[in-house]
């Protein structure tokens, strides 16, 4: 009996250790499932930051290629503005004058700026459109002077009734002061030539006058003017170029005397000289 309830007791243990075995294995099995789910899940993981990395390392790359190409535009562009203009070297004092001269420019008009020689017409411009303002055209004047800026090219129109009388070329006197202020813009930008243009009407000069057609009254009347600013208002003669453009660059119609009037006409071309504006800059 007592080998019995011994025997009995042996199979129930062994029973209950069977059983507990058996829980502890599923709860195994599940931490191992839970940790392989983990484990595929961080692996995924693993996998899109490796991807989104190495995106983010091509767009560095692309990012690291666009500045190296910039850098080395930009140090060609630092080569070509030491390139030799004549006898001018574009120096770094030139360059960091040239910065400061363009700070006071439009700054819209400046990002359209593609070359040095751009930058440079760009300085000079400011400096005529500062200078020219209304005091070069004097109270009564204003039908007879017509100031046009195109881009770096400032262009004066005067009528003839201001400069000369009619089939002369002989200054007027009461041109004087238009012709002073004149020389005085031209005088205060040293970087500039000045055309003078002498245009005329299509009616044919009268014999026996003391010009023999109107070329040569059109390139009287430019030289004549080119010697006022020179010899009475101080103007260096090599900053001045005389043109004679005789009637056929008429502007109104010749068949009325309203349009011949404005056809009767002298223009006073304002044109930067870069050689000149960069040998400025190398003096400073």
């Amino acid at each position: 009996m007592k080998k019995l309830i011994a025997l009995s007791l042996l199979s129930g243990t062994v029973f209950l250790a069977s059983c507990v075995s058996k829980k502890k294995y599923v709860e195994l099995e599940n931490q191992y499932n839970t940790t392989r789910s983990t484990l595929t899940k961080t692996q995924l993981e693993k996998e899109e930051i490796e991807a989104k990395y190495a995106k983010i390392e091509e767009r560095v790359a692309a990012y690291n290629q666009k500045i190296s190409a910039l850098t080395s535009e930009n140090v060609e562009l630092e080569n070509n503005s030491l390139r030799n203009y004549g006898n001018v070297v574009l120096s770094k004092k030139d360059k960091e004058q040239m910065k400061a001269a363009l700070a006071n420019v439009d700054q819209s008009e400046l990002a359209a700026a593609r070359t040095l020689e751009d930058s440079m017409n760009l300085i000079i411009s400011y400096n005529l459109k500062k200078n020219l303002d209304n005091n070069l055209v004097a109270e009564g004047e204003e039908d007879d002077i017509e100031i046009d800026i195109d881009e770096t090219v400032v262009m004066i129109t005067v009528s003839d009734k201001l400069l000369f009388n009619s089939g002369s070329a002989r200054v007027n006197p009461k041109a004087n002061n238009l012709l002073q202020r004149l020389a005085e813009v031209i005088n205060s930008e040293p970087a500039m030539e000045v055309l003078i243009e002498g245009h005329t009407d299509a009616r044919t000069i009268k014999p026996g006058a003391y010009v023999k057609d109107n070329w040569e009254l059109s390139v009287e009347r430019s030289t004549a003017v080119i010697r006022k600013l020179q010899e009475d208002y101080g103007v260096a003669p090599e900053k001045l170029i005389a043109a004679g453009r005789s009637s056929f660059q008429p502007i109104a119609d010749n068949d009325t005397n309203e349009g011949r009037a404005k056809n009767r006409r002298t223009r006073i071309v304002i044109l930067p000289n870069l050689d000149k504006f960069l040998a400025l800059l190398s003096a400073n």
